[in-house]
Protein backbone atom coordinates (compact mmCIF):
# COMPACT_ATOMS: atom_id res chain seq x y z
CA UNK A 1 0.00 0.00 0.00
CA UNK A 2 1.61 3.63 -1.11
CA UNK A 3 1.67 5.71 1.82
CA UNK A 4 -0.14 9.26 1.09
CA UNK A 5 1.86 12.43 1.00
CA UNK A 6 0.99 13.61 4.33
CA UNK A 7 2.81 10.15 5.88
CA UNK A 8 5.34 10.71 3.90
CA UNK A 9 5.92 13.97 5.50
CA UNK A 10 5.09 12.77 8.55
CA UNK A 11 7.58 9.98 8.65
CA UNK A 12 10.66 12.60 7.27
CA UNK A 13 9.61 14.62 10.01
CA UNK A 14 10.07 11.91 12.61
CA UNK A 15 13.55 10.91 10.91
CA UNK A 16 14.39 14.32 11.18
CA UNK A 17 13.78 14.99 14.45
CA UNK A 18 15.06 11.45 15.88
CA UNK A 19 18.74 12.59 14.19
CA UNK A 20 18.20 15.84 15.78
CA UNK A 21 17.64 14.97 19.44
CA UNK A 22 20.79 12.26 18.50
CA UNK A 23 23.33 14.84 17.41
CA UNK A 24 22.27 16.74 20.83
CA UNK A 25 22.80 13.67 23.13
CA UNK A 26 26.28 13.65 21.16
CA UNK A 27 27.22 17.25 22.02
CA UNK A 28 29.70 17.43 24.67
CA UNK A 29 27.92 19.11 27.82
CA UNK A 30 28.66 22.31 29.00
CA UNK A 31 31.70 22.79 31.14
CA UNK A 32 30.80 24.22 34.52
CA UNK A 33 33.08 25.63 37.74
CA UNK A 34 32.03 25.66 41.08
CA UNK A 35 34.34 26.79 44.29
CA UNK A 36 34.62 24.60 47.04
CA UNK A 37 35.63 26.00 50.47
CA UNK A 38 38.24 23.37 52.05
CA UNK A 39 39.29 24.56 55.72
CA UNK A 40 39.13 28.22 54.06
CA UNK A 41 41.02 27.73 50.96
CA UNK A 42 38.67 28.00 47.64
CA UNK A 43 39.28 24.64 45.47
CA UNK A 44 38.17 25.19 41.74
CA UNK A 45 35.54 21.98 41.10
CA UNK A 46 35.22 21.39 37.11
CA UNK A 47 31.82 19.63 35.84
CA UNK A 48 29.79 18.52 33.18
CA UNK A 49 26.76 16.73 33.43
CA UNK A 50 25.36 13.62 31.76
CA UNK A 51 23.39 15.33 29.59
CA UNK A 52 22.02 19.06 28.72
CA UNK A 53 19.18 18.90 30.43
CA UNK A 54 20.56 18.42 33.85
CA UNK A 55 21.31 21.45 35.96
CA UNK A 56 23.84 20.88 39.20
CA UNK A 57 22.49 24.50 40.19
CA UNK A 58 18.73 23.87 40.72
CA UNK A 59 19.56 20.42 41.94
CA UNK A 60 18.33 19.01 38.91
CA UNK A 61 20.98 16.28 38.21
CA UNK A 62 19.58 12.83 36.70
CA UNK A 63 19.90 10.79 39.86
CA UNK A 64 20.25 7.68 37.23
CA UNK A 65 23.37 9.28 36.56
CA UNK A 66 26.19 8.07 38.50
CA UNK A 67 29.10 10.77 39.96
CA UNK A 68 32.56 10.50 39.27
CA UNK A 69 35.33 12.92 41.07
CA UNK A 70 38.89 12.75 39.07
CA UNK A 71 41.85 13.35 40.40
CA UNK A 72 45.15 14.98 38.41
CA UNK A 73 48.39 13.96 38.58
CA UNK A 74 51.66 15.24 40.01
CA UNK A 75 52.84 18.45 36.97
CA UNK A 76 49.19 18.91 35.37
CA UNK A 77 45.51 20.45 36.46
CA UNK A 78 42.28 18.73 35.30
CA UNK A 79 41.28 20.51 31.86
CA UNK A 80 44.58 19.91 29.90
CA UNK A 81 44.44 16.30 31.44
CA UNK A 82 40.51 15.50 31.57
CA UNK A 83 39.11 17.68 29.24
CA UNK A 84 41.50 18.30 26.19
CA UNK A 85 39.38 19.85 23.13
CA UNK A 86 40.84 18.85 19.68
CA UNK A 87 38.87 19.43 16.43
CA UNK A 88 37.86 16.34 15.32
CA UNK A 89 39.50 14.44 18.05
CA UNK A 90 37.09 12.69 21.14
CA UNK A 91 40.19 13.19 23.67
CA UNK A 92 38.01 14.40 26.64
CA UNK A 93 37.38 11.49 29.17
CA UNK A 94 34.92 13.84 30.98
CA UNK A 95 33.22 14.18 27.53
CA UNK A 96 33.14 10.12 27.07
CA UNK A 97 32.40 9.37 30.54
CA UNK A 98 29.11 11.66 30.00
CA UNK A 99 28.59 9.91 26.65
CA UNK A 100 28.34 6.92 29.27
CA UNK A 101 26.01 8.54 31.25
CA UNK A 102 28.35 9.76 34.37
CA UNK A 103 28.12 13.08 36.08
CA UNK A 104 31.86 14.48 36.01
CA UNK A 105 33.70 16.33 38.15
CA UNK A 106 36.99 17.48 37.85
CA UNK A 107 39.27 18.90 41.36
CA UNK A 108 41.94 21.26 40.26
CA UNK A 109 44.56 20.74 43.78
CA UNK A 110 46.34 23.48 45.40
CA UNK A 111 48.70 25.26 43.21
CA UNK A 112 47.02 23.92 39.82
CA UNK A 113 45.07 25.45 37.30
CA UNK A 114 42.44 27.78 38.35
CA UNK A 115 43.03 26.22 42.28
CA UNK A 116 45.24 29.15 44.01
CA UNK A 117 48.34 27.76 46.37
CA UNK A 118 47.97 28.39 50.10
CA UNK A 119 49.67 31.20 51.69
CA UNK A 120 52.37 28.17 52.95
CA UNK A 121 52.80 27.82 48.87
CA UNK A 122 53.01 24.15 49.47
CA UNK A 123 50.81 21.30 49.33
CA UNK A 124 51.28 18.10 50.96
CA UNK A 125 49.75 14.79 50.79
CA UNK A 126 47.85 14.86 54.07
CA UNK A 127 46.78 18.47 52.87
CA UNK A 128 45.49 17.16 49.18
CA UNK A 129 43.87 14.22 50.99
CA UNK A 130 41.52 16.35 52.80
CA UNK A 131 40.66 18.70 50.09
CA UNK A 132 39.11 15.69 48.43
CA UNK A 133 37.22 14.61 50.91
CA UNK A 134 35.61 17.99 51.44
CA UNK A 135 35.09 17.67 47.73
CA UNK A 136 33.53 14.64 47.63
CA UNK A 137 31.04 15.63 50.51
CA UNK A 138 30.19 18.82 48.72
CA UNK A 139 29.28 16.96 45.65
CA UNK A 140 27.45 13.87 47.86
CA UNK A 141 25.48 16.91 49.50
CA UNK A 142 24.64 18.65 46.27
CA UNK A 143 23.77 16.07 43.96
CA UNK A 144 22.31 13.96 47.19
CA UNK A 145 24.08 10.54 45.93
CA UNK A 146 27.04 9.12 46.46
CA UNK A 147 30.48 9.51 43.90
CA UNK A 148 33.21 7.25 42.62
CA UNK A 149 36.41 8.85 43.04
CA UNK A 150 39.22 8.16 40.05
CA UNK A 151 42.83 9.10 40.45
CA UNK A 152 45.60 9.44 37.92
CA UNK A 153 49.00 8.88 38.86
CA UNK A 154 49.89 11.24 42.05
CA UNK A 155 46.25 11.51 41.74
CA UNK A 156 45.62 8.05 42.33
CA UNK A 157 47.68 8.39 45.49
CA UNK A 158 45.77 11.23 46.72
CA UNK A 159 42.68 9.11 46.41
CA UNK A 160 43.93 6.13 47.97
CA UNK A 161 45.03 8.17 51.15
CA UNK A 162 41.82 9.74 51.20
CA UNK A 163 39.75 6.70 51.30
CA UNK A 164 41.73 5.08 53.76
CA UNK A 165 41.26 7.96 56.03
CA UNK A 166 37.52 8.18 55.22
CA UNK A 167 35.92 5.22 53.76
CA UNK A 168 32.64 6.37 53.31
CA UNK A 169 33.26 9.25 51.42
CA UNK A 170 32.70 7.57 48.47
CA UNK A 171 31.41 3.96 46.96
CA UNK A 172 34.68 3.13 45.28
CA UNK A 173 37.85 3.92 44.13
CA UNK A 174 39.64 3.93 40.44
CA UNK A 175 43.56 3.67 40.14
CA UNK A 176 44.96 4.59 37.13
CA UNK A 177 49.07 5.18 36.51
CA UNK A 178 49.05 4.12 40.13
CA UNK A 179 53.16 4.54 40.58
CA UNK A 180 54.11 3.31 44.17
CA UNK A 181 55.12 0.11 45.73
CA UNK A 182 53.37 -0.80 48.50
CA UNK A 183 56.84 -1.97 50.20
CA UNK A 184 58.22 1.65 49.28
CA UNK A 185 59.52 3.62 51.71
CA UNK A 186 59.66 7.53 51.00
CA UNK A 187 62.69 9.18 52.65
CA UNK A 188 62.16 12.63 53.92
CA UNK A 189 63.67 15.31 52.10
CA UNK A 190 64.94 18.34 53.12
CA UNK A 191 62.71 21.19 52.81
CA UNK A 192 63.52 24.11 51.27
CA UNK A 193 62.79 27.68 52.89
CA UNK A 194 60.66 28.67 49.73
CA UNK A 195 58.77 27.04 47.02
CA UNK A 196 61.06 26.41 44.49
CA UNK A 197 58.03 27.66 41.40
CA UNK A 198 60.20 26.46 38.85
CA UNK A 199 59.15 26.70 35.18
CA UNK A 200 57.24 24.08 33.50
CA UNK A 201 58.41 22.93 29.87
CA UNK A 202 57.12 22.18 26.54
CA UNK A 203 59.33 18.99 27.05
CA UNK A 204 57.74 17.70 30.06
CA UNK A 205 54.29 18.21 28.73
CA UNK A 206 54.73 16.11 25.63
CA UNK A 207 57.15 13.71 28.08
CA UNK A 208 54.53 11.10 28.81
CA UNK A 209 53.23 10.16 25.32
CA UNK A 210 55.75 7.38 24.40
CA UNK A 211 53.82 5.24 22.03
CA UNK A 212 54.51 5.52 18.38
CA UNK A 213 51.19 6.55 16.90
CA UNK A 214 49.05 6.28 19.99
CA UNK A 215 48.38 9.81 19.27
CA UNK A 216 48.53 12.34 16.70
CA UNK A 217 51.01 15.03 16.88
CA UNK A 218 48.14 17.80 16.46
CA UNK A 219 47.01 15.97 19.78
CA UNK A 220 50.10 16.49 21.65
CA UNK A 221 50.74 20.10 20.59
CA UNK A 222 47.10 21.07 21.73
CA UNK A 223 47.83 19.41 24.91
CA UNK A 224 51.38 21.08 25.52
CA UNK A 225 50.04 24.94 24.50
CA UNK A 226 46.38 23.69 26.86
CA UNK A 227 49.35 22.52 29.76
CA UNK A 228 51.46 25.22 29.79
CA UNK A 229 48.69 27.76 29.53
CA UNK A 230 46.51 26.11 32.82
CA UNK A 231 49.89 25.42 34.60
CA UNK A 232 53.00 27.67 33.89
CA UNK A 233 54.39 27.07 37.09
CA UNK A 234 55.39 23.74 38.63
CA UNK A 235 53.39 23.16 41.45
CA UNK A 236 55.37 22.53 44.94
CA UNK A 237 55.03 19.32 47.36
CA UNK A 238 56.39 18.72 50.80
CA UNK A 239 56.26 16.55 53.65
CA UNK A 240 55.98 13.33 50.83
CA UNK A 241 56.92 10.98 53.39
CA UNK A 242 53.43 11.18 54.36
CA UNK A 243 52.95 8.58 51.19
CA UNK A 244 54.45 6.19 53.35
CA UNK A 245 50.37 5.99 54.92
CA UNK A 246 49.13 4.17 51.86
CA UNK A 247 48.29 1.01 53.03
CA UNK A 248 46.50 -1.23 50.83
CA UNK A 249 45.19 -3.98 53.53
CA UNK A 250 43.36 -0.65 54.51
CA UNK A 251 41.43 -0.48 51.66
CA UNK A 252 38.28 -2.05 52.00
CA UNK A 253 36.12 -0.64 49.07
CA UNK A 254 35.60 -1.83 46.12
CA UNK A 255 38.40 -0.81 43.64
CA UNK A 256 39.74 -1.03 39.73
CA UNK A 257 43.10 -0.95 39.07
CA UNK A 258 44.09 0.38 35.75
CA UNK A 259 47.42 -0.10 33.89
CA UNK A 260 48.86 0.90 31.01
CA UNK A 261 50.91 -1.57 28.88
CA UNK A 262 53.53 0.26 28.48
CA UNK A 263 53.62 2.91 31.68
CA UNK A 264 57.14 3.41 32.87
CA UNK A 265 55.51 4.47 36.34
CA UNK A 266 52.97 1.98 36.88
CA UNK A 267 54.84 -1.90 37.06
CA UNK A 268 53.38 -5.32 36.83
CA UNK A 269 55.28 -6.79 40.37
CA UNK A 270 54.38 -3.53 42.32
CA UNK A 271 50.84 -3.77 40.95
CA UNK A 272 50.61 -7.68 42.39
CA UNK A 273 51.93 -6.69 45.56
CA UNK A 274 49.60 -4.07 46.01
CA UNK A 275 46.46 -5.71 44.54
CA UNK A 276 47.03 -9.16 46.53
CA UNK A 277 46.69 -6.98 49.88
CA UNK A 278 43.02 -5.59 49.11
CA UNK A 279 40.72 -6.67 51.61
CA UNK A 280 37.82 -6.49 49.18
CA UNK A 281 36.70 -8.77 47.11
CA UNK A 282 35.00 -6.28 45.02
CA UNK A 283 38.50 -5.63 42.69
CA UNK A 284 39.61 -5.20 39.34
CA UNK A 285 42.76 -5.35 37.87
CA UNK A 286 42.82 -4.56 33.74
CA UNK A 287 45.83 -4.12 31.92
CA UNK A 288 45.23 -1.47 28.56
CA UNK A 289 46.59 -3.11 25.80
CA UNK A 290 49.14 -0.94 23.51
CA UNK A 291 48.56 2.31 26.79
CA UNK A 292 51.23 4.02 28.39
CA UNK A 293 51.02 6.50 31.33
CA UNK A 294 48.86 9.00 29.23
CA UNK A 295 46.29 6.32 27.70
CA UNK A 296 43.66 8.49 28.74
CA UNK A 297 44.24 10.79 25.76
CA UNK A 298 45.46 7.74 23.44
CA UNK A 299 43.98 4.41 21.18
CA UNK A 300 43.33 2.94 24.74
CA UNK A 301 40.93 5.78 25.48
CA UNK A 302 37.65 4.09 24.93
CA UNK A 303 38.64 0.99 26.69
CA UNK A 304 39.64 2.44 29.65
CA UNK A 305 35.99 4.78 29.88
CA UNK A 306 34.64 1.51 29.15
CA UNK A 307 36.48 -0.44 32.30
CA UNK A 308 35.16 2.09 34.24
CA UNK A 309 31.81 2.26 33.04
CA UNK A 310 31.63 -2.01 32.94
CA UNK A 311 32.91 -1.46 36.70
CA UNK A 312 30.71 0.73 38.18
CA UNK A 313 27.58 -1.02 36.52
CA UNK A 314 29.19 -4.16 37.88
CA UNK A 315 29.01 -2.91 41.29
CA UNK A 316 25.26 -3.03 41.42
CA UNK A 317 24.71 -6.61 40.37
Amino acid sequence: MLLSQKSIAFVGYILLLSALLLNYSLKASELKSFTVESNGHALRLWFKASNNLSSVLTNQTDKSSPNILLLHGRTWSSLPDFDLQVQGEKLSLMDNLNQLGFNVWALDARGYGETARDESGWNTPNKASLDVFNTLQWINRKTNQSTTLFGWSYGSMVAQLTLQKHPKAANALILYGFPIDPEEKIEAQTELDHPAKKINTAKNAASDFIVPGSISQKAIQVYVKASLKADPIRADWRAIEQWNQLDASQLNIPLLLLQGEFDPLAKTPSHARFFSRLPNANKQWIVLAGGDHAALLETPKDRLAHAVKNFVDWLSF
